[in-house]
């Protein structure tokens, strides 16, 4: 299983505890992940199931490479953590 963290800023917008999920890529675990929550996937991708332009992801401490496909490998206890992008002055 593959371990999915939200940070709070997310968890603020949409409720989306920490769970767990199977899959050999990102696509994968997040497409197990979001069965149970459409709501918080719909927050994370878009309507294409890209990741977001204000999202970004780490795998196991990596920033994400494909954001498109979110074909990047992941392991049984990978940690995945969702962040959303903050800026500001």
């Amino acid at each position: 299983m593959v371990k999915i963290l939200f940070t709070a800023n997310i968890q603020r917008h949409v409720a989306c505890p920490e769970t767990e999920a199977d899959g050999a890529n990102l696509r994968e675990v997040l497409d197990n992940a979001f069965k149970e929550n459409a709501r918080a996937r719909s927050y994370v991708l878009d309507d294409q199931a890209r990741l977001r332009k204000h999202m970004t992801i780490f795998v196991d401490g990596h920033a994400l490479r494909d954001r498109v496909r979110l074909s990047d490998p992941v392991t049984p206890g990978s940690v995945v953590y969702i962040y959303q992008a903050l800026s500001g002055g």
